[in-house]
Parts: C-alpha cells; structure tokens; sequence
C-alpha cells in the first residue's frame, strides 16, 4: 500500500514538474497570446469573420498565420507576440531584440540590489508579417484589389517603444483600432463569405503538424544561412558586401537600394 501511495505521488509529482517547465517555453507563451487575441478579435461585430491558427502551403513549404481576420474592408493577416522586457528593432533587421532586466533584493542583505540582463534575439515579425500577407494574396488571385494588411501585435508585457517601424506594429489593446481605421469597402457580404471559405479549404492545420511546420521552417532557415555564408543574398541572390553601420559592422545586398537585405555582424 505504502509503494502504491509513493508511486502515486511520484506520478503527480513528475506531472506538476512537467506543466511547470512547459510554462516556461516559448510554445506555451506563444499559445497563451494567440488565446488573448482571439478572445479579442472576438469582439468584432458579425460582419468580420476570424480564421484562427491557419497554416497554408506556399512554394517552400508551409508557413503558419496565427489570425486572419476577413471582412468587406480588406483581409488582416495578424502576427501575435508574447513577450516581455524592451523590444528593439526595425523593418530591415532579420532579427530583433529583446532584453529583460531583472533586479533581485536577497533577504540576507535587503540594501543589495542584484541586476540581471537577459537578451534574446527572434526572427523580424514585420517580415513574418509580410509574407504571410503575400501568400494570402497569392491565394486570393481573384480578388487582386483586395487589401491583405499586416499586422504585428504584441501581448505581455513588454515595451515596444524603441521598435520603427511604418507598418502595424502594436500592443493588443490598440489591434481593434487598427481595424476599424480600415473603412473602404471593397467587397459585399457574399464575397466575405466566399473567401472566409476559400481560406477554410486553404487551411492544411490538420494535416500539418506543428513539428512538420517546424521542420520547415529550419530547412528554409538552414537554405538563407548556407546562401548567408557563401556570400549570397537570399533575398535576390546579389553579393553580400561587408559594411559598416552607426551599431557596428553588418552585411549588406550589393543590389542597394533596391534590394535592403541585411545581416548583422
């Protein structure tokens, strides 16, 4: 009876540990934002229909938008974040940053304070953005003048001041007025419903797994860095030239300014 009791609580034990390390991955973050945006893209009126976790085939593999909004004044391709701490970046940077500063009291010596800086670097979400508003425009052939607008929000606490940007880069308590700014009508009710559908039927969420999306994403990556060290832009295949920027030296397209690749040293 003892060993059943020790066995049980092992069990509980090990399963607590397990919610309590997931909690702390950038999946379950992730997760927990998309949750919050939803709940409030869900309080847009019944004219805007709101696609959630939508992954579509493009001609690298698959590529995972996190909310579609469709409505009679343009599609919204919605990019969410979950983060904390400064935010720094702009529309050129492959990566941005984000610092956490962390100041620690130890009861030992109450007039000691201890600073701890945490940077992380994530891949530019206006780019990710942007793709994703390039392939529902791909898949929306017939509709060539309707709008796909990008949007990057952000969930968490974080601050996002230092970020430059010219596209919708915003905290999640400004998305629903980036939307309603959005009041040209290009299409009726039935042509809503008609795409709504048509990206339905796009949607290979359940024949994708998340770790066969995954595994394209590093196959694509691993293809941009292997152009990355050979000297190639991956954007358009000019040469990369060495140069020096006001933060430090970086890697620029040969093909500027029409091409604005760039690569951080």
């Amino acid at each position: 009876m003892l060993m059943i009791l020790t066995i049980i609580l092992f069990i509980c034990f090990l399963t607590l540990a397990c919610f309590l390390f997931y909690r702390q991955t950038s999946s379950y973050r992730g997760k927990k934002g998309e949750s919050h945006i939803h709940d409030v893209l869900m309080d847009l009126p019944n004219e805007y229909t709101i696609l959630d976790d939508v992954v579509l085939y493009t001609n690298n593999g698959t590529t995972q938008i996190d909310h579609i909004v469709v409505s009679k004044y343009g599609v919204f391709a919605i990019e969410t974040k979950n983060y904390t701490g400064e935010i720094y970046g702009n529309d050129q940077n492959e990566e941005w940053k984000q610092i956490i500063v962390t100041r620690v009291r130890y009861r030992r010596n109450p007039f000691k304070v201890y600073t701890y800086v945490t940077k992380n670097l994530f891949y530019n979400p206006v780019k990710q953005s942007l793709g994703h508003s390039f392939v529902i425009k791909d898949k929306l052939k017939s509709w060539k003048y309707l709008p796909v607008v990008p949007i990057v929000c952000f969930t968490g606490n974080c601050n996002i001041s230092s970020v430059k940007s010219k596209h919708n880069v915003v905290y999640w308590t400004d998305l629903l007025s980036v939307i309603y700014s959005h009041k040209t009508v290009y299409l009726n009710d039935d042509e809503v419903k008609e795409i709504a559908q048509l990206l339905s039927d796009y949607n290979m969420r359940s024949e994708v797994s998340n770790k066969e999306h995954i595994k394209n994403i590093k196959n694509i990556k691993r293809d941009i860095g292997d152009k990355i060290e050979s000297g190639i832009c991956p954007k358009c295949g000019g040469k990369l030239i060495k140069r020096e920027g006001k933060f430090g030296n970086f890697l620029g397209c040969s093909n500027y300014p029409k091409c604005k690749f760039t690569k951080n040293i």
